[in-house]
């Protein structure tokens, strides 16, 4: 009886509060009352594919040109993450890849097919450019195995069948299936399986067998995605379709979209997928799953759910938060940085003056999407819409030589941000908008303190410095934020230092805090 009494008592508070967002819990989803909010995580992680081996669940995500990259999140309980691994350290595929004249800016790794197979992790994404690409591990933490693939398949569906046979469904707006190898390369040709016919742009294409059918989970992408299911008998079709989540509601859940289908071990389905949230990128959003004749209909009613009740997993597990600040004093750098592009590792470096970041000019530049070594942060959304994020740095900018610009910025495009200056031996705070410089003070002090404010729901970034690490005075104007398709990632925060006359000067970054 107490077991049901508590059942429902944690029932009926699920369902008053389910389309009420939490307030004030500050950068995690866990309400530390058996209850979560959406999104699960406040921050970039797009294109969702999450798998379950034994009682840990495993997540992959976009991350296109910054590197390391192919993030990998691990979790007991699919509403506390924490890094697990990036799988790809560097991408040398193109000189691209190394900003050297040009660019893979809205490209790089695409969505990504995730699965466990005979003891071994598998990825499998595409390039718009250079094709097919698999990760295999037998450690989700690591190291992972990259190989170049004969051909590359657009948001690919992997599916090891337990007949042993391997396919992959692939495709944007018609949607194939094509039999591979153990080495994924094809071994049929492509076979048309269904064309999407709500309207044009059926994609994100995952792969299951559940009681006999075969379940192509997919989307019409966009601000207002729709999820379907397709299920057949047979994996060469015919196919027929099910919308399983429209929800056009204003807000947090408004086109959620594209992901997977996971069962706990406990038997419940949920399914993780994210919606377009604003400036700062596209969030995961976790939705229970209900069976109704043979269709996984997600949220509750046709909508998506806000505060809902956590899934069960068989046990409680800790409320986690995903680690931002970085003092600089390990030997490594966080798993929560990413390069702009390929680091170069030869100007940047942990252990020249240990204790700080040190950022070394390797060639000139005009501005900071050409600029090397950019470390960059996704920055996460407080559930308190009202208060922004807020990053600090501390920098020592004594060694820089005319021409060099370092400093704070928030990148995307347009970008913006406030840096350090030299110019003819002197020292100017200047802060940059959208390219143009908007304000500048002289100073002369060697160290500075500079500060990035975000906030997602005004969609606003503005610039603070401060030559005492205690009055912060404010400096040019606001920068509106944008998630712009020709980066196709969110907002982030970066330091740089880059030359546009000489190379060779450095500045060392004390630390990074975020309020």
């Amino acid at each position: 009886m107490l077991k049901k009494a508590l059942s429902l008592s944690l029932f009926i508070i699920t369902i008053v509060a389910l389309q009420k967002p939490a307030l004030g819990q500050g950068l995690h989803s866990d309400n530390g009352n058996g209850t979560y909010t959406n999104p699960v995580i406040s921050a970039d992680f797009p294109d969702p594919d999450v798998i379950r081996v034994n009682d840990t669940y495993y997540m992959v995500t976009t991350t296109m040109y910054i590197f390391p990259g192919v993030t990998i999140l691990k979790s007991k309980d699919l509403v506390n993450w924490a890094y697990c691994s990036n799988a790809i350290p560097r991408f040398d595929f193109g000189d691209c890849y190394n900003l050297d004249g040009c660019n893979r800016y809205g490209h790089g790794q695409w969505a990504t097919s995730m699965k466990y197979h005979n003891g071994k992790f598998y990825l499998l994404f595409i390039t718009l450019n250079e094709g097919g690409f698999m990760c295999t591990a037998t450690n989700p933490e690591g190291p992972w195995e990259l190989k170049k693939l004969p051909k590359g398949f657009y948001d690919p569906g992997l599916f090891f069948d337990d007949n042993g046979k391997i396919y992959v469904a692939q495709g944007y707006s018609k949607i194939s299936i094509t039999e591979v190898d153990a080495n994924l390369a094809p071994i049929s040709k492509d076979s048309l399986v269904y064309n999407g016919d709500i309207r044009p742009g059926l994609e994100g294409t995952h792969v299951y067998k559940i009681n006999g059918y075969y379940y192509l989970y997919s989307t019409y992408g966009g601000r207002d995605g729709i999820q379907v299911a397709l299920r057949s008998k047979n994996i060469y079709g015919p196919y027929e379709q099910k919308v399983v989540l429209r929800d056009t509601t204003k807000g947090i859940t408004f086109g959620t979209h594209q992901g997977a289908l996971i069962q706990t071990q406990t038997g419940e389905w949920w399914t993780m997928l994210f919606v377009d949230a604003g400036p700062l990128g596209r969030f995961p959003s976790l939705q229970p799953v209900t069976w109704v004749d043979g269709w996984p209909m997600v949220g509750v009613n046709g909508k998506a759910v806000i505060t809902y009740r956590k899934p069960n997993v068989g046990k409680t597990y800790p409320i986690k938060t995903f680690p931002t600040s970085d003092e600089f004093n390990t030997r490594a750098l966080g798993m929560q940085w990413g390069w702009n592009h390929n680091p170069d590792p030869e100007h940047w470096s942990l252990s020249a003056r240990p204790g700080f970041l040190r950022l070394t000019t390797s060639r000139s530049v005009t501005n900071l999407m050409e600029a090397r070594n950019t470390l960059t942060q996704r920055p996460f959304a407080k559930y308190d819409q009202n208060i922004p994020t807020a990053g600090t740095t501390r920098i020592d900018v004594s060694h820089m030589k005319d021409g060099d610009i370092a400093g704070i910025g928030v990148f995307q495009n347009p970008y913006a941000y406030l840096a350090v200056k030299q110019t003819n031996g002197n020292r100017y705070i200047v802060m940059v908008n959208n390219g143009t410089e908007t304000d500048s003070v002289k100073i002369s002090t060697t160290q500075v303190y500079l500060r990035a404010q975000v906030s997602n729901a005004s969609q606003k970034a503005k610039f603070e410095y401060s030559l005492d690490n205690t009055t912060f005075k404010a400096l040019g104007n606001e920068l509106t934020m944008v998630f712009n398709l020709k980066l196709f990632t969110g907002n982030k925060f970066c330091l740089f230092n880059y030359a546009t006359q000489q190379p060779g000067g450095f500045v060392d970054f004390d630390w990074f805090r975020v309020k």
